[in-house]
Parts: structure tokens; C-alpha cells; sequence
């Protein structure tokens, strides 16, 4: 019986959600009856492959420009460790441990499609370094994401050889020492088995995944912070009028309206304007939905990308046992995981963009008619004045960042591989521009909930009332000044565990589908 904190892997039913499990929150994986079968009758293909003298790529000759070089039936096993050592050539500091994982699982499973020629006891041990906390220490620099993420890969296959680093219980050490203590025993490769293992797009999918996870999450906040600095601003929401957004009908624009009418409803605030005879706000305001709506488009088509990637084949050659034949191609290559990542790059960025548009609006009074920089003594106090400088330092960063990898190639291996992706810089980007987007929302949730303080005792929608009182209870008013980072960051925790989208959907229901 597999536990209900089990992920069970086949090549071809992973989600997203899946990978979070094992990567961030450390369940168990197992292989499906079928997958184990579908590994084994690929297997035989190889064996026979060897048996009849049929040269195939990788198995019996060199690899990249040498794929012309024979290499004898003696030495084909060091060819494999061979190839696991010269590629372990990766630099910089080590991806975080939920990634490894996350790459860790998704070479599994895309081992366990039965196109890869493994033997089954290749698969079985990633499966248990995964499951006794055993992770290989992988730099994040050295790919350029085709060939597949050759270098990162190989430092994850070290381990399983007995060499290369690890961290196990929180510890650093040499990766034969981390496979003792955890009673796994060392995978000694076979013909095909280390090509099969470094040739794909896990590193820089397993980036992705956690990012693309993360961003879907963002979305939420960015839009319960964007309506806070809508009551703050006293904006009117006319510009969220669903007919509107029913004439141009694209469907995160809707999404994004229908969102922002949710938590804005029945506010006191709002009705204390409703004479006022303002039109129309900034469009920081005014073209919030349209704005997030193309962001929160591009984040799911970003994620469409990556659930096609998690249950690909993606290694070369790839076997198919049910003719016998063993077929050169290119699946390792990245541009499809390339492209989507710097568009999620570009969408996340613009989402930080206007945010931090709506922060300088709640600091200036002339734009604001709140107290210059949101406190009540300004000159003797400096207030949020330089929370703003912050989120500006943050979204022109993003812009650096999110200058495109994949328009870039640097041909290897002789020319033999003369286009490659930089997916994996690509996906090392996103995840930056991520974290600093959620830093700017942060700023842009103390700025706003410091707003509605000021505009007391006035009060906003019910479901922004809530908000407010749950960032209260970690960051108090603004009435003298006092080191801001620490708000940031208690902010940042309340983000990361959902609470403060958990307090407005208690009173407006979930604010998008995902």
C-alpha cells in the first residue's frame, strides 16, 4: 500500500504541484508496476544493441564532435563514468537543495517513460536518494541548456558513482560517505546509463517549476496589494466594471478585474468618494487589470510549457522498444523551457513595475493627499521615503535581469553544437526577478496598509479589513521611524504562507482558478 504522502511516478502524470511535494516538502516517490516494466523492456533493446555489435551513439562511441570514435566492447562501462567525471565541470555556489531534488525527480520520471535504456536499479536509486534526504551538491553555473544541462546533471550523477559532495541532515560531505550513511548502495553505470543521465532539461525545468508554482501564488498578492493601494489612493474601481473587460475578453484581463471587484466590495472608503467627481485614475490604477491580466496570461502559458517538459523524454539517443530501434535526435535541447522562462522573466517584472508606480503615488502628497511619505511628522520623520527608493532598485534590477538568455548561443563542443538555448541561465534569472517582485509587493503591502491607517476612521472593504488587521499583527503602524527591513520581511513570511490571500478569500471566496 503506498502512503497518501507518496508521489507516484509513471513518465507521464506528474504535476507541478507533484514536484513541490518532493522537492520543498520532502514526500516519498515510487515507480508505478508499469513504469518498472516500460524501464526493463528498454533496457533489453540496449543489451541487444550491445550483443549484435550495432554501433549507437553514446553506448559504443564518443560523445558530441566524437560521436565518430569507436570505443571497444571492454571499455564501454568507463566510457559512462568517464563522461560523468570530465562533465562535472560546474561553478559557482550550489543550487538550493529543493532544486536538486526537483531535478533529482524529474530525471526519475523522465527515465521512468521506458525510452532511456536504463537498467531499473539506476531509477530505484535516485528514487531512494530522494527518499532518505541524500542531495548532491550541484553549482548553478556551467550550463548553456542543450545537450541537456550536461554539467549540473553530472554533478548529480557523481554521487550516485561514490564521488562528487552531497548534503544529508542539514550536512556537507563527500557523496560516497552521504550513500553510506543512508544504505544506498553505488550504481556502477553500464553502457548508455550516464549519457541517459545528464542528457535532458531538468535543472533548468526544476527551476522553473518552483518559480512557476511560486509566480502563480504572486498573482494573488499582487492583487490584494494593488487593491489596497486603491482604497489608500481613494481610486474608484468604474475602471473594473466587467463590461469593460467582456469587450476585450482576454482572459486573465477578466480574471484580474472580476479579482480586484471581489475584495474592493461594500467599501466604506469608496463611498465616502463617490461625489467627489474624479473620472479616472493614474494607470497604475485605472489599467491594473490589463496590465496583471497579460502577466497572469504569460505566467500560465509559462506553465502549460512546463508540464508538457515534466513528462517528457528528453535524453538522446532515445530507445523505443517496440521496434528495437535506438534514434539519434535532439529532445535535450532547452528552448522551449528557454523562451518560456524569459517571457515568465518579462511578466513578473512588469507585475513589480506598476506596483512600484503605486507605492511612489501613496508616498508623494501631491499625488497621494495623504501626509508626505506616510507619516504624520514628516521632516523630523523620513516615514517610507526610502521603502520606495527600495522597490525602485528592485524593479531596475528586474529590468537587467530580464533582458532575454535565449536570443544568445555560443556553439560547443567543436561546432557539433552549434545552437544552444541558456535555458538554465534563463530559469536562474526568473527565480531572481521572482524574489524581488515579492519583495516589491511586500513594500507595496506596508506602504498600503500604513495608507489606510491614515485615512482612519474611514474603512476599507471587508475583505481588505482583514488583510490589513493580519499585517497588524506582524508590523505595527508607522509612528516614529524605525528600521523598515524587518517589516519587509515579516510581510515576505506572511506572503510566502498565503495568509494574507487565505483573510481576503475568507470573505470573497478563491480570487483566481488555478
Amino acid at each position: 500500500m503506498v502512503s497518501e504522502m507518496t508521489v507516484t511516478i509513471d513518465g507521464e502524470s506528474l504535476t507541478i504541484e507533484d514536484v513541490v511535494r518532493v522537492a520543498r516538502h520532502g514526500e516519498d516517490v515510487t515507480l508505478t508496476d508499469d513504469a518498472r516494466m516500460k524501464i526493463e523492456k528498454s533496457r533489453q533493446v540496449i543489451e541487444a544493441a550491445i550483443r549484435e555489435g550495432r554501433t549507437v551513439y553514446g553506448v559504443n562511441t564518443g560523445f558530441g564532435d566524437l560521436a565518430n570514435v569507436s570505443i571497444a566492447a571492454s571499455d564501454v562501462a568507463d566510457l559512462q563514468v568517464n563522461l560523468i567525471r570530465s562533465h562535472s565541470v560546474g561553478v559557482g555556489e550550489p543550487f538550493p537543495e529543493e532544486v536538486v531534488r526537483g531535478m533529482m525527480l524529474l530525471r526519475a520520471n523522465a527515465l521512468a517513460k521506458g525510452f532511456s535504456g536504463v537498467r531499473l536499479e539506476v531509477v530505484e536509486t535516485l528514487l531512494r536518494m530522494l527518499n532518505r534526504g541524500v542531495t548532491p551538491v550541484v553549482p548553478q553555473q556551467g550550463s548553456v541548456g542543450s545537450s541537456g544541462d550536461l554539467a549540473p546533471l553530472a554533478h548529480m550523477v557523481l554521487v550516485m558513482i561514490g564521488e562528487g559532495e552531497a548534503f544529508l541532515e542539514g550536512k556537507r560531505m563527500d557523496g560516497a560517505e552521504a550513500m553510506r550513511r543512508a544504505d544506498i548502495p553505488l550504481v556502477v553505470l553500464q553502457a548508455k546509463e550516464g549519457v541517459a543521465l545528464i542528457n535532458g532539461t531538468q535543472p533548468m525545468t526544476a527551476v522553473g517549476v518552483l518559480a512557476i508554482h511560486d509566480a502563480l501564488r504572486l498573482v494573488s498578492d499582487a492583487t490584494v496589494a494593488g487593491a489596497m493601494s486603491l482604497e489608500a489612493l481613494r481610486g474608484t474601481r468604474a475602471a473594473y466594471d466587467a463590461r469593460i473587460h467582456a469587450v476585450r475578453p482576454h482572459e486573465g484581463q477578466v480574471d484580474a478585474a472580476r479579482a480586484l471587484l471581489s475584495i474592493l466590495a461594500d467599501s466604506e472608503i469608496n463611498r465616502s468618494h463617490a461625489d467627489c467627481g474624479k473620472v479616472q485614475d493614474a494607470y497604475s490604477l485605472r489599467c491594473f487589470p490589463q496590465v496583471l491580466g497579460a502577466s497572469i496570461d504569460a505566467i500560465r502559458y509559462v506553465s502549460s510549457v512546463l508540464e508538457v517538459e515534466i513528462n517528457a523524454a528528453t535524453d538522446n539517443p532515445l530507445v523505443f522498444p517496440d521496434d528495437g530501434t535506438v534514434v539519434s535526435g535532439g529532445n535535450f535541447h532547452g528552448q522551449p523551457v528557454a523562451l518560456a522562462m524569459d517571457f515568465l522573466s518579462i511578466a513578473l517584472s512588469e507585475i513589480a513595475n506598476i506596483a512600484e508606480r503605486r507605492i511612489n503615488r501613496l508616498v508623494d502628497p501631491k499625488l497621494s493627499g495623504l501626509p508626505p511619505f506616510l507619516t504624520r511628522n514628516s521632516g523630523l520623520q523620513s516615514g517610507m521615503m526610502i521603502a520606495q527608493y527600495t522597490a525602485a532598485s528592485l524593479v531596475s534590477e528586474n529590468k537587467v535581469l530580464a533582458h532575454p538568455a535565449s536570443v544568445d548561443s555560443i556553439p560547443t563542443s567543436a561546432e557539433q553544437e552549434d545552437h544552444v538555448s541558456m535555458g538554465t541561465i534563463a530559469a536562474r534569472k526568473a527565480r531572481q526577478i521572482l524574489e524581488n517582485v515579492k519583495n516589491v509587493v511586500a513594500i507595496e503591502y506596508l506602504c498600503a496598509a500604513q495608507g489606510l491607517d491614515l485615512l482612519a476612521p474611514l474603512r476599507p472593504s471587508e475583505a481588505l479589513e482583514r488583510a490589513h488587521a493580519l499585517i497588524r499583527t506582524v508590523v505595527p503602524e508607522l509612528t516614529d521611524d524605525r528600521p523598515l527591513y524587518s517589516d519587509i520581511v515579516k510581510i515576505r513570511q506572511l506572503m510566502d504562507c498565503g495568509e494574507i490571500v487565505s483573510a481576503v478569500e475568507s470573505v470573497t471566496g478563491a480570487l483566481y482558478e488555478v
